[in-house]
C-alpha cells in the first residue's frame, strides 16, 4: 500500500456558487479556499519549471482580441464574449492559441502561458464562463505535442503528490489515482471512429453538431474512460466539429488532426495539429463557413513566417477535479464569476 494512500476525514467546499454575492465573506475564513489557494500556486510553479526545463517561453499576451479561436462557425464549442472597449467592438479571449502561434514565430522552441479564458455560456458543475487555461504551442506535429502534453500532466501530479499529499488525501479520499497516473508510461489512443463503433452511434454516445459532424457526449467519454482506465486520448474528430485551425488529415480532409485527453470528469486537455500553410486555412475557414477577412492576419502570419506548430490546452480548474475527486467545478473557483450577473469583489 502506498504511503500516501491515507484515508482521513474529508474536507469539503462549502457550495458557495449557489449564493455568490456572500461568497467572499465565506471564502475568507473557509479552509477549503486556502486548499485551493495552495493549488493554484503548485499549478503556477510546476507549469514554469516544467517549460523552462525544455527551454519554452512565457508569452504575457492581452485578454483582448478581434480573432476569437472558437468563432461562430461550424465545430465551434463555445459561444464568443463579446463586449464594447472604448467604442470599439471586440471580444475577451476563449484562448490565446493564436497569438502563441504569433509567439512562436519570434521563440521556434515554442511558447506558453497560464492566462484566463471566457466563454459565453453559462456555468454549469463541468463548465466556468471564466476559468484558468494553461496553454502551449510547440513546432512539431500532433504525435509530438500530445507526448508532451502526458510528460506535463504527470509532471503536474508528481508535483502535487510530492507538495500536498495530507491535504489531496483528506479531500479525494486517498492519492492512488495519482499513483496510477504516474505509474502509466503512456495513455491509451482511440480515433473518434472506432471510438464510435466500439460505443455504438446511437444518441446516447453521439450527437451531430453539424450534418455530417457528430462529437461525443459525456457519457460516451465516461464510457471510454472506464474501458481503458481513466486515462485515454481521442483522436481524428470529424473535422467541422472542431474549429478551423486544426489541420486537415492527410488525404482525408473530413478528419482532424486533434486529440482530447480524458479523465477526470472527461475531457480536461484538448490538443491539435495547425494547419502548415495559408491555402489549407481558407479551405478550412470556408468549409466551416467563418468570413475569411476576420482572419486575414492569420493567414498573412502563414505567408510571412511559414511553421509547423501544434498545441493544447488544460482547463485547471477541471484538473483539479481530477486532482481532488471532486465533481462540481463552480467549487473550484477562487472568487465568483458569472456571465450577465455583477459580483463583488
Amino acid at each position: 500500500m502506498s504511503t500516501h494512500a491515507t484515508e482521513v476525514l474529508a474536507l469539503s467546499a462549502p457550495g458557495t456558487w449557489r449564493a455568490p454575492d456572500a461568497h467572499f465573506e465565506v471564502a475568507l475564513s473557509h479552509p477549503w479556499y486556502r486548499m485551493l489557494l495552495q493549488l493554484t500556486d503548485v499549478m503556477q510553479r510546476a507549469t514554469v519549471e516544467f517549460w523552462a526545463g525544455r527551454g519554452v517561453r512565457a508569452a504575457y499576451l492581452p485578454v483582448t482580441t478581434g480573432s476569437i479561436s472558437s468563432p461562430m462557425g461550424l465545430g465551434s464549442d463555445s459561444s464568443p464574449v463579446r463586449i464594447e472597449l472604448e467604442g470599439v467592438p471586440t471580444y475577451l479571449a476563449d484562448s490565446m492559441q493564436f497569438l502563441l502561434e504569433y509567439s512562436c514565430r519570434m521563440w521556434e522552441q515554442g511558447c506558453y502561458y497560464v492566462m484566463p479564458s471566457f466563454r459565453g455560456e453559462a456555468p454549469d458543475a463541468t463548465h466556468l464562463c471564466q476559468f484558468y487555461h494553461s496553454e502551449a504551442e510547440l513546432p512539431g506535429d500532433l504525435d509530438s505535442v500530445m507526448d508532451t502534453v502526458e510528460a506535463y500532466v504527470r509532471h503536474l501530479a508528481r508535483a502535487y503528490l510530492d507538495e500536498m499529499p495530507q491535504t489531496i488525501a483528506e479531500v479525494a479520499g486517498g492519492t492512488a489515482h495519482i499513483e496510477r497516473m504516474l505509474s502509466l508510461d503512456s495513455f491509451p489512443r482511440v480515433s473518434f471512429s472506432d471510438a464510435v463503433a466500439l460505443l455504438g452511434d446511437t444518441p446516447d454516445y453521439v450527437t451531430e453538431v453539424a450534418e455530417g459532424a457528430r462529437a461525443l457526449t459525456r457519457k460516451a467519454e465516461h464510457a471510454l474512460m472506464d474501458k481503458y482506465g481513466e486515462f485515454v486520448w481521442v483522436t481524428h474528430f470529424d473535422h467541422l466539429s472542431v474549429p478551423f485551425y486544426q489541420a486537415f488529415e492527410p488525404g482525408d480532409p473530413t478528419r482532424a488532426r486533434n486529440g482530447d485527453l480524458l479523465f477526470g470528469v472527461g475531457e480536461t486537455v484538448g490538443c491539435g495539429e495547425r494547419h502548415a500553410t495559408a491555402e489549407e486555412v481558407r479551405q478550412a475557414l470556408a468549409s466551416h463557413l467563418v468570413p475569411e477577412e476576420d482572419y486575414a492576419w492569420y493567414l498573412r502570419m502563414r505567408e510571412l513566417r511559414p511553421m509547423q506548430t501544434s498545441g493544447f490546452g488544460l482547463g485547471v480548474e477541471r484538473f483539479f477535479l481530477w486532482l481532488l475527486k471532486h465533481d462540481e467545478i463552480r467549487d473550484m473557483q477562487m472568487l465568483q464569476r458569472v456571465n450577465g450577473r455583477q459580483i463583488n469583489p
